[in-house]
Formats: C-alpha cells, structure tokens, sequence
C-alpha cells in the first residue's frame, strides 16, 4: 500500500514540476500583455455590440499564437539563457524540458492558433499573425546577438497585436489600425532601449546587443528622448481620424509629456536608475493609453 502511495506520489510531483516548467515557458504575464493590447485593438474595430463568443476565441487564439512564439524563442536562446541571471531557471536551461517537449508544444499551440483564426475569424488576421510569429522567434530572435538593429526587427511583431485585433473585428486593413501598430511601435524604442540600459551587464554575458551606438550613454539616451517625443503627437492621432474622443487624447497627452520627462533625468545622468524609471514608466504609459482609447469610445 505504502509502495502505492509512493508511486502516486511520485507522479503527481512529476507531472506538478512539468506543468510548473511549461507555465514558465509560456512567459504567462508577457502572453496576457500581448492579447491584451490585440483586445484593445478589437474593441476599437468593433462597430455595433460585440460578440463575446468570438471575442472570446480570437483571444485563446492570440494566446495560443504568443506561446508558440515565446517558446520557440527560448528553444533558440537555451544556450545564451544558460549565462544570464535573469533567465537561467527557465525550463529548458535546467533541463526541466527537453528541446522536443517544447518544440512539440510550440507546434500544438501554433497550429490550433492558426485553425482558431482562419475558421474561426478570418484570413487576414491570420496572415499577419503568423507573419508576427516568424519575425519574433526567427528574425528578432536570432539577431539580439548580432546587431542592435534587432530592436527595429522585434518592434514590428511588437506593434502588430492592436492591428490583429482590429483586422480581428473588420477584416480591413486602413489608416485606423495604421496609427495603433505606429503607436506601438515607437513606443518599443524607449521600452526596449530602457531595459536593455537596466539588464546590459546581464546580456553582455550573453552577448545580446540590444543598445545603440555605444550603449550606456548620451547618444543612447538622446535617442530615447527622440523617440518618446513622437508618442506625443500619435496619441493624438485616433482623436483626429475619430477613432476615439478628445478625452483620450488629453490622456495620452499627458501621459507622453510625463514619459518624456523621464527621459529627460535619463539624458542629464546617464544613470541605471534613470533608465529603470522610464522601464517602469513604459509599462505604465501603453495600458493606460490603449484603456483610455476604449472607455473613450464606449
């Protein structure tokens, strides 16, 4: 009985420790991010009441899509994630799954995302998801160790999901679902550029190349600011093409005139924790924007 009892154990710690390593594979909190911002750009497409049901699908289907190109992300940097503090417990440095086990899981993924897309939604949404996916995993990927021109690459697919959620809602492309990916988009650049400046002694470990010019100083920090300056007037943008009210419009002005800011103490010292300020600052900035733009229109 004993000898039973240990058994059980014994699996349900096995499939408990797997199912643990898979979650963190998923990069779960990053994934929600993303389909949160594709959602955004859903119910700004959305003319007339929206169809939970098929909201609901699109979402497990942008889900799906981003853990697909999550893992197949840590599949290519397994080695280099084995040299970083920041990410040598994930899965598949340690050996909690093997290079198989996650290909197999990226494949499933992928492949129900396409099915939930094309069946379900339509075929536009679906091309330029997968186009998202393979500039992520297998152009943005490989070149973080190659070139700094990776972050101009990976702020494509990460512009895309607010496009993918319009295109999601209407099936038409446009100057609408234009200025959402172009919002996002510049957005990547001080994003990006901040957590680099804040983890750069952690990827030079790895050999990641994400800063511009030389790295940690006013060049890279004046770039910051420039491309934070641009966020000011396509926050205007959805007002003046009536996609949203002015009242998101102020939001995102001010939201922009704070970031700028921050980017301004980053220019005066050069500091790690001016770099970590605008890095928290960019989570703020995009969610608040992308919410005000819907409780705008509502």
């Amino acid at each position: 009985m004993s000898a039973t009892f240990t058994l059980l154990f014994d699996f349900i710690r096995i499939i408990s420790f797997k199912l643990k390593s898979y979650i963190t594979l998923m990069k779960l909190r990053l994934s929600l991010l993303v389909v949160f911002s594709a959602g955004i750009g859903y119910f700004l497409g959305v003319k007339g009441s929206l169809n939970i049901e098929l909201f609901l699908i699109f979402s497990v289907a942008g889900l799906l899509l981003t853990f697909a190109g999550n893992t197949v992300n840590q599949i290519i940097e397994k080695d280099s994630d084995k040299l970083m503090q920041r990410t040598m417990n994930r899965p598949l440095p340690t050996g909690g799954l093997s290079v198989t086990e996650a290909f197999t899981f990226a494949f499933i993924c992928l492949s129900i995302s396409m099915f939930l897309f094309l069946y379900f939604i339509n075929v536009k949404t679906a091309s330029v998801a997968f186009v998202s996916f393979l500039l992520y995993s297998f152009a943005y990927t490989p070149l973080k160790t190659k070139h700094p021109i990776a972050v101009f690459v990976g702020a494509i697919p990460g512009a895309l999901p607010p496009m993918i959620g319009w295109l999601g809602a209407t099936s038409s492309f446009g100057l609408e679902p234009g200025i959402l990916f172009a919002i996002q988009f510049v957005w990547q650049f001080p994003h990006f550029w901040a957590i680099a400046w804040v983890l750069d002694e952690d990827y030079k470990k790895a050999g990641i190349r994400l800063l511009p010019g030389s790295g940690q100083d006013i060049r890279t920090a004046f770039q910051i600011m420039i491309y934070t300056l641009f966020l000011i007037p396509l926050g205007f943008m959805p007002f003046l093409l009536k996609m949203t009210g002015i009242n998101s419009a102020l939001v995102a002005l001010v939201c922009g005139v704070l970031f700028l800011a921050q980017t301004l103490f980053l220019m005066r010292d050069c500091s790690r924790k001016a770099a970590l300020q605008i890095m928290f600052g960019s989570f703020i900035y995009l969610p608040v924007v992308q919410i005000a733009f819907v409780l705008d229109k509502l």
